[in-house]
């Protein structure tokens, strides 16, 4: 692979269940990713990851340590590579931090484990719900968040026409009805237990960035993009500080592709569960080739391909 290529890690919603278990049973190395995970997290994610039920994975709590270790998992599986870039979407972030030597295991682990369970707990206790607007650009449905009563806000730019919102329950509601009749396709609510990356997350907010301050940060070893500028962030106090603001701003995601290309980047590994961020790069430039790296078969193809 002569080609500069990056490393994107999947967030939130591409988790399975039976994710990992594959991984787990070829490879040394990922058993130990799962072993010492399980000693770091204090969970079951073994057992989660392979076997669900779906219910428990789904639980925010869960999903975000489930899909940190199967990324980490697939990233140890992996042929010696030299990205020239990683990024990815929210949670996926640290796994792209871990990638890049700025969060050590340990760390990564502890920051996630805290990360899911505050989310979880602020869904419980201030509801909210999230919606996918499908077909509409960006600019209209920032206009369409400012057009309804409540807290409403654009919280993944995802690609050019899909917008996921956050918000109030009954703000993202009207927020999707009114953007039916403005011409979107799709309107999609999302099963989510929270309004992540809005500003009902405040709290939660505050709370991680103290915990977060008794973190070590390095600095990364290659550029990794972050989801609150969508530039990449090359310094620890960068690091610190757009996690810091993360769990409040909208992932950047299209800006984020676009800071990926202007670092040469045309090829990407999808390095953990599932294949949304391919999906979601073919949206917003065609050009751009997105290989699976999640499963055996994935890590046996990029073996057996020449350098």
């Amino acid at each position: 692979m002569s080609d500069p290529i990056g490393f994107l890690f999947p967030g939130q919603g591409s988790q399975f269940v039976g994710m990992g278990a594959d991984l787990y049973a070829k490879f040394p190395r990922c058993r130990d990713v799962y072993e010492r995970a399980e000693q770091v997290l204090e969970l079951p994610i073994k057992a989660l990851s392979f076997e669900g039920p779906e219910e428990e994975l789904r639980q925010t709590r869960h999903t975000q340590p489930a899909i940190l270790t199967h990324s980490l998992a697939a990233l140890a599986a992996l042929p010696k590579l030299s990205p020239a870039m990683a990024a990815g979407h929210s949670l996926g972030e640290y796994s792209a931090l871990y990638a890049a030597g700025a969060l050590g295991f340990d760390s990564v682990m502890k920051l996630v484990k805290r990360r899911g369970a505050l989310m979880y707990a602020e869904g419980e206790k201030n509801p909210g719900t999230m919606a996918a607007i499908i077909g509409m650009d960006a600019a209209a449905v920032e206009q369409l968040c400012r057009d309804v009563d409540g807290v409403v806000v654009p919280a993944n730019y995802n690609e050019p026409r899909q917008t996921v919102i956050s918000g109030e329950v009954p703000a993202v509601k009207d927020a999707a009805e009114l953007a039916k009749t403005r011409g979107a396709l799709k309107a999609l609510l999302l099963p989510v237990s929270g309004a992540f990356h809005s500003p009902l997350l405040k709290e939660s907010a505050t709370e991680f960035a103290d915990f977060l301050g008794g973190f070590e940060i390095r600095t990364p070893s290659f550029p990794v993009i972050a989801n609150v500028t969508g530039e990449a962030v090359t310094t620890a106090d960068q690091v610190r500080d757009c996690l810091t603001r993360q769990l409040i701003s909208p992932v950047r995601w299209v800006a984020t592709i676009g800071s990926a290309k202007g670092l040469g980047c045309k090829k990407f590994l999808e390095v953990g569960p599932g294949s949304v961020l391919a999906g979601l790069a073919r949206r917003i430039d065609r050009e751009l080739a997105v290989s699976p790296a999640g499963k055996v078969a994935d890590v046996e193809a990029l073996d057996a391909t020449p350098a």
